[in-house]
């Protein structure tokens, strides 16, 4: 099962980045690229345990749907969503705040099945990982960009 470690530093508060990456608002603004729209489930605010969340977006050149569902939360340290329904055969993605004294770590952590046996593998290492690592960065930069600006306080607020 392919995962994806990313670490990123960012200049705010644990508590202000774990709530920006909870937040229906600046997900979708982080994957308006993808047109990505709420389906069902929560539909805006900030996610909480045991909530669903359903997106259809256009990636890979099709429009796809993916349910997911808040599997863990520990505020503000970490929370997990899982995969309910959608393409993969399974996913989960680990979300971790560490404060530490000029900010904030931001640890994720991307877990992945293909479907389709050896041909999933296959396409997992010729394109499908660095896709989705580019995707998990560009959404990282986002949230970063806002918790590190007063931008914050119009997702938040």
């Amino acid at each position: 099962m392919p995962t994806i470690h990313l670490t990123t530093f960012v200049a705010a508060p644990a508590g202000r980045v774990f709530d920006l990456s909870r937040s229906i608002e600046l997900h979708k603004k982080s994957m308006s690229k993808n047109r990505e729209q709420v389906v069902s489930g929560t539909v805006s605010g900030l996610i909480e345990f045991q909530e669903t969340v359903t997106f259809k977006a256009k990636h890979l050149f099709k429009n796809r749907i993916l349910k997911s569902k808040i599997t863990a939360m520990k505020k503000p340290s970490s929370f997990t969503d899982e995969m309910v329904t959608g393409d993969f055969k399974s996913m989960k993605h680990e979300h971790h705040f560490k404060q530490i004294e000029n900010g904030t770590l931001m640890i994720d952590i991307f877990h992945f099945e293909s479907p389709y046996g050896s041909v999933g593998k296959i396409s997992n290492k010729i394109f499908l990982t660095q896709y989705l690592k580019k995707l998990l960065e560009h959404r990282i930069q986002v949230i970063k960009q806002y918790a590190e600006s007063d931008k914050w306080k119009f997702i938040l607020e």
